[in-house]
């Protein structure tokens, strides 16, 4: 992971811990990647959809690295 990614998620994690653990994306955007998810499955997804995709792809591993980072911050206070 590169480490201004590693610093990020260190960040988010650190800003209140308890609500990064408890932090779910909105209805719409669940929904949007939901759809944009099965428009590739179906090899139907345009080039701007593919390039919102993996934005979403990265924000939802970064919230995963810092939810499991500040689950070690509560642990160890």
């Amino acid at each position: 992971m590169p480490k201004v990614y590693e610093e990020l998620v260190e960040f988010i994690a650190r800003l209140s811990p308890q609500e990064v653990i408890n932090f779910r994306p909105s209805q719409a955007s669940q929904e949007r990647l939901e759809t944009l998810l099965q428009r590739r499955r179906d090899s139907r997804l345009t080039p701007e959809e593919e390039e919102e995709l993996q934005n979403y792809l990265v924000v939802e591993h970064l919230f995963r690295l810092a939810k499991a980072k500040a689950h070690e911050f509560i642990s160890n206070a």
